[in-house]
């Protein structure tokens, strides 16, 4: 198992700073999200600081861009990275399309799927042939544009975010990888997302499998836990989870959370959100316990993600956590 990382920056001065530290502690990829910036310029900051290390979109969101205009994007940031990139992208929820973005969400699972084939397609022959696709969701005809550069690679990997089964089963059909939501425990690994690769891949090699890993060392544990209940009270207020949660037995917190984040009481989310949930959905205590809960992934993924908390926190709270993720790594193992 490989340790990734997922910088944070107040400024993309310290998001940088953040990414270069992660390189010379040997992360195997750095990954940015898609929420409060935007995924690609920050990759292409860190493209032009770092050597080494692999950078990934994990995710940005599928729907809000033109499939050329991701593809042409994968190409550059390829080409800048000297082929270091990897295309995540995912459908995000609806009302976050539709609401945030006023893009159309449509039918999620065909929808990722058109815009994937076309992003292969372009990145693969846009500077050969003439491009044609006609999905259900998504169809281009670029006759006419002939892009003049040869790629650097006409192969670029792309990785599918996903939480629900159709959606899982569909990366493991078309996609090179799968990354985690930002909440993800190993036995929604085993019980839910595992099977529904094995059957969209149809006995072929299984995606790769990067899974998120919500950290905070601090030895006061239950400081450490306190910190990280914010992020998961956040997810926990969104429906679309609903799911997700009663999966692990977190039904009835998640509908109580839903409930004071629509009477605005951010204290009240994060208060509801026992111990005992945060065990589950993040990686939160003393060096020893953060040490060993990252080991438990070891048999079943490919990477873990370490990301700072980010939600409902102060921002001296996430740099801390941040700083305690990277001191807890060298040379790519744990200390």
């Amino acid at each position: 198992m490989k340790l990734s990382f997922g910088p944070w920056g107040e400024t993309l001065d310290e998001f940088v700073d953040a990414g270069i530290e992660g390189e010379k502690k040997g992360f195997e990829t750095l990954w940015t999200s898609e929420l409060h910036r935007t995924p690609f310029v920050p990759l292409t900051a860190l493209a032009t600081k770092t050597s080494r290390i692999k950078l990934g979109s994990g995710v940005a969101l599928a729907f809000l861009r033109s499939p050329l205009t991701l593809a042409l994007t994968a190409l550059d940031l390829n080409e800048i990275s000297n082929g270091r990139f990897i295309l995540g992208l995912g459908s995000g929820v609806k009302n976050l399309n539709e609401y945030w973005h006023d893009v159309r969400f449509g039918k999620p699972v065909k929808h990722i799927e058109d815009v994937i084939n076309i992003c292969r397609m372009v990145i693969k022959e846009s500077h050969i042939n003439p491009i044609k696709y006609d999905g259900e969701e998504k169809r281009i005809s670029l006759v006419g544009f002939d892009r003049p550069f040869v790629p650097k690679e006409t192969s670029i990997p792309i990785y599918m975010g996903s939480v629900g089964p159709l959606m899982t089963k569909k990366c493991g059909e078309i996609a090179n990888g799968w990354i985690s939501h930002e909440l993800c425990s190993p036995q929604y690994l085993e019980s839910n997302i595992i099977p529904k690769l094995e059957e969209g891949c149809s006995g072929s090699s299984l995606p790769k499998i990067v899974v998120s890993g919500l950290t905070v060392v601090d030895e006061d544990e239950k400081k450490a836990k306190r910190i990280a209940a914010g992020t998961v009270a956040f997810y926990a207020s969104v429906k679309t989870y609903d799911e997700f949660f009663n999966n692990h037995g977190f039904g009835t917190e998640a509908a109580k959370i839903r409930q004071l984040f629509k009477n605005s009481d951010i204290k009240g989310m994060i208060d509801s959100v026992p111990d005992e949930m945060v065990d589950v959905f993040a990686i939160a205590g003393n060096r020893d316990f953060v040490s060993e809960s990252i080991k438990r992934y070891g048999d079943i993924v490919d990477e873990i993600k370490l990301t700072p908390p980010t939600h409902y926190v102060k921002e001296e709270e996430t740099r801390l956590a941040q700083k305690s993720i990277l001191s807890l790594v060298n040379e790519g193992e744990i200390n």
